[in-house]
């Protein structure tokens, strides 16, 4: 076996759903059919739950529970995954008053988990979702948390490291707003700043670097879809491969401390790996992928979050758990007929959504089609 899979998955009190369950037979292609506003992409969600982080839309807590419920939700996954058949599950209870904040729990076969990086003993989950479609002309900020969701399926304990360096650039930008601040407590917040951008930004360098290779490799599958090639740009990263991580902390940490005046008159730290960015190239026309088409950035989307399953499988012997949400609608039929022999070279079980069911004709065959509708999930004929 060389895919996680999901075998069933259960809903309740879940965004449109008061219950719902879909229950699969095999490890190969799920199809989700239905309307505009319907629920499909509210069944993959739930699916990007059972993965470190908050899912494919960032959703609050609250904002995930049905709006005839109690305000509790929760998501069950019986799974076939690296460690065998397990049970994943998250949700919150109903709030116990107005002012309770609401706290997500974690099982696996039933045992509380610390937190969803629990998951990812069992699985990896992947996605593509229309939200990403102006990632390349976006901020730099929205590349960012593309690059960091690649990273963490490879490495659950990255969010925790980005967390910690927000909290810790938080705590020095509050003490640069003091004019009476005690330069020993910057130099210890400083310390502790440099100490995590280094191991930020060595994950997300050494994930490009692994990506990228992973891109080379797979250059001739799907070769209807443009080659990309992708770079970090940020000065860390770049001395990472000729420098140790002690200098180069030793490095951020006398550029912080001799840019404390600039960075309190900013309001902000102004360097370091929290501004780095993610680039990516259109190889085969040799431009940045801001300067390609809109149809040529989605197709060259599509290779990244392809080459990425690759090479989580590469580097777990699973392949992950893909979901593309209205992916197919926006291809012409060559490209699409090249994305459904990639997938199949990659194995994985991939869950995709759309609202006309012609266009999943050449995959159909070889699919579970599920129809979707008013809160309600039925498997068509």
């Amino acid at each position: 076996m060389t895919a996680a899979w999901v075998r069933r998955l259960s809903l309740t009190n879940f965004r449109s759903y008061h219950a719902a369950q879909v229950e699969l037979a095999e490890a190969g292609p799920v199809v989700l059919t239905g309307a505009n506003g319907a629920g499909k992409t509210n069944l993959i969600e739930a699916i990007s739950l059972l993965a470190p982080g908050r899912g494919l839309r960032r959703a609050t807590m609250e904002e995930l529970a049905f709006s005839e419920g109690d305000g509790s939700w929760a998501v069950s996954a019986e799974i076939e995954g690296m460690l065998g058949l397990a049970t994943l599950g998250t949700g919150i209870d109903a709030p116990a008053g107005e002012d309770a904040a609401p706290v997500r729990q974690c099982r696996v076969d039933r045992e509380r988990a610390g937190s969803a990086a629990a998951f990812a003993d069992h699985l990896r989950v992947v996605w593509l979702v229309p939200g990403m479609d102006g990632l390349f002309n976006g901020p730099a900020a929205e590349r960012r948390r593309f690059l960091d969701r690649l990273v963490l399926a490879v490495d659950a304990s990255h969010s925790g490291r980005v967390n910690a360096l927000e909290r810790s650039l938080r705590s020095r930008n509050r003490l640069l707003e003091d004019a009476t601040n005690d330069p020993h407590w910057l130099d210890a917040v400083e310390h502790e700043t440099a100490e995590l951008a280094v191991a930020v930004a060595a994950a997300r360098a050494e994930t490009v670097t692994r990506l990228a290779g992973a891109l080379a490799a797979a250059r001739d599958i799907a070769p209807e879809f443009p080659r990309a090639e992708v770079t970090l740009d940020g000065w860390m990263e770049r001395m990472l491969p000729a420098h140790s991580a002690t200098e180069i902390e030793d490095r951020y940490r006398a550029l912080l401390k001799d840019s404390r005046a600039r960075d309190a008159a900013a309001g902000r730290t102004l360097d370091g790996p929290h501004l780095s960015d993610l680039k990516v190239t259109h190889a085969d026309k040799g431009v940045p992928a801001e300067g390609a088409s809109t149809g040529e950035q989605k197709s060259l989307l599509i290779r990244l979050v392809l080459a990425h399953a690759g090479l989580i499988k590469d580097m777990t012997g699973f392949a992950p758990v893909l979901l593309l949400d209205e992916v197919i609608a926006h291809l012409d039929p060559r490209r699409r007929a090249s994305l459904y022999d990639a997938l199949s070279i990659l194995g994985a079980q991939v869950w995709m959504t759309g609202a006309d069911p012609a266009a999943f004709g050449d995959i159909a065959s070889r699919a579970q089609v599920f129809e979707v509708r008013n809160g309600t999930v039925s498997a068509r004929a």
